[in-house]
């Protein structure tokens, strides 16, 4: 074998390697992608870009991700470890969570407390306070788990149709509305089991409230 033979046989291996992880990488990396995300935008415009909702033409959310709502005639959703993400600005810039604390950017998840953490205990107890004085006519026993418990993400957009039912007195009284129109709000946004066998029935809470809203005069009556 001559010195140039052995040469050329020397750097085959490598530039076989750099021409696949190119090839791999264009097609993995730009080509997949971009024909994924053209396929779906044709196929399911409203989730490729967000499943956003809309009211007087702005985006107020994300149907499928949670939000803080603080008015009294605005129905609560579960707790969240991050606020989903909700925060505001003082004069000076600073960004703060509707609770008072700073707001360190976006993220989602849970404070994964063990059971015997006195953290959740305190956590879970400001919260039944807060609840119990938001809806007097409730007892401590009748509130839903699912309102004192935050879900995995800290985003979930749903609570169960008790933690709605149990809502609607003191959302009458806050919003002017009637029992029986929030009643029909709530079922309007209830959405039933998948395949009506799998998982349990949700309400979409802003979904809910956006009907509020709507109802209350405080947004258009459609969603543009």
């Amino acid at each position: 074998m001559n010195k140039i033979t052995s040469t050329n046989a020397l750097f085959r291996g490598p530039r076989q390697s750099l021409v696949v992880t190119l090839i791999l990488l264009l097609l993995c990396g730009v080509v997949f992608p971009v024909l994924l995300s053209g396929i779906s935008a044709v196929i399911f415009p409203s989730q490729a870009n967000g499943s956003l909702v809309y009211a007087d033409g702005q985006a107020v959310g994300a149907e499928n991700v949670g939000q803080d709502f603080t008015e009294p005639y605005f129905m609560k959703g579960r707790p969240s470890a991050y606020n989903y993400n909700t925060y505001y600005e003082d004069e000076q810039g600073n960004q703060y969570c509707n609770d008072g604390s700073e707001f360190a950017g976006l993220s989602s998840g849970s404070n994964n407390y063990a059971p015997s953490n006195p953290a959740l205990t305190e956590r879970v107890e400001a919260d039944i306070e807060a609840f119990l004085e938001a809806n007097p006519n409730v007892k401590r026993e009748d509130i839903p788990a699912d309102l004192m418990t935050a879900s995995g993400s800290g985003l979930d957009p749903h609570i169960t149709p008790e933690s709605a039912a149990i809502q609607i007195p003191a959302l009458a009284a806050a919003s002017g509305l009637s029992e029986e129109v929030l009643e029909q709000i709530v079922e309007d946004n209830t959405e039933g089991k998948l395949f009506g066998v799998l998982g349990e029935e949700t309400v979409n809470v802003l979904g809910v409230n956006l009907d509020i809203a709507k109802a209350m005069g405080l947004v258009g009556d459609e969603p543009k």
